[in-house]
C-alpha cells in the first residue's frame, strides 16, 4: 500500500469537465461562423473571433486546475484571492458560452424552450465537475484521514503518518485550533497530526504558526 486514497469521483469530474469544455468550445466556434444579418456571400468570421471562442472554456478549465491543484496557504486572505479570481472567470465564461450556445440553437431553428434552457445543461455539468475536482483535490484529501484503528484492548490507536509528506501535514494544520495569538501549541499539533513534537515544531515554524517565545514543551492543564 502506498498510503494514497483513490477517489473514483475525481475521474468522473475530469470526464464532466472535458465533456462540458468540449461542447462549449464546439458551440462557441460554431457560433462564430453564424453570418451576421446582411453578410455577403462567402462571409467568414475573423480569425480573432474563432480564437476568442476557444479561449473562454479553456480559461475556465485552467482556473479550475489552478484552484484544485495548488497547495494554498491557510487564511481568509488566500481564500479570498483564489475564489475572488475564480468567480469572475467562471461567471464570464458561463455567460459567454450560454449566449453563444443559445444563439447557435436559435440559428438551428430550435424551439424557444430549448434555446432558453438547453445551454444550462452544459453550465450545470461544468459546475458539478468543478465541485468534484475541488472536493477530491490533494489539499482536501490530505486533511481527511480514515478513523483510528482500535487495538486489541479497544483503545484507539493513532494511524501512522510516515507516508504523509510535509506538504500534506502542513495543509492539515488548517484544521488545528489556534490560540488567541494565532499560534498552535506544539503538543496540540503533534496530537492532531500524529507526529512527534520535533516534526510538529518544524511544520509549525514553516507555516508561521509557532509561538516564537516557546522554548520548552507545554504542560497540560
Amino acid at each position: 500500500m502506498n498510503g494514497t486514497t483513490r477517489y473514483p469521483g475525481r475521474a468522473w469530474g475530469y470526464v464532466g469537465a472535458v465533456l462540458g469544455g468540449a461542447v462549449s468550445i464546439a458551440a462557441n466556434v460554431a457560433h462564430s461562423y453564424v453570418p451576421p444579418a446582411g453578410a455577403p456571400a462567402g462571409w467568414t468570421p475573423p480569425s480573432g473571433a474563432v480564437i476568442g471562442a476557444v479561449f473562454w472554456p479553456v480559461s475556465l478549465f485552467v482556473a479550475i486546475e489552478i484552484l484544485a491543484r495548488t497547495q494554498w496557504r491557510p487564511g481568509w486572505r488566500w481564500a479570498a484571492l483564489r475564489f475572488g479570481g475564480l468567480v469572475p472567470v467562471a461567471v464570464v465564461a458561463a455567460l459567454v458560452s450560454y449566449r453563444h450556445l443559445a444563439g447557435l440553437l436559435a440559428y438551428y431553428r430550435e424551439d424557444r424552450l430549448t434555446v432558453t434552457i438547453g445551454p444550462l445543461a452544459v453550465d450545470g455539468l461544468m459546475v458539478m465537475a468543478t465541485a468534484a475536482l475541488i472536493a477530491t483535490s490533494q489539499r482536501y484529501r490530505s486533511v481527511r484521514q480514515p478513523p483510528a484503528e482500535p487495538t486489541h484492548t479497544g483503545t484507539p490507536r493513532k494511524r501512522r503518518t510516515g507516508t504523509r509528506t510535509d506538504a500534506e501535514l502542513t495543509a492539515a494544520l488548517a484544521d488545528v485550533p489556534r490560540d488567541k495569538d494565532g499560534t498552535v501549541p506544539v503538543r496540540r499539533a503533534a496530537a492532531a497530526l500524529g507526529t512527534g513534537p520535533d516534526r510538529a515544531r518544524k511544520l509549525l515554524r514553516a507555516a508561521g504558526l509557532l509561538r516564537t517565545t516557546e522554548s520548552t514543551p507545554e504542560r497540560s492543564t
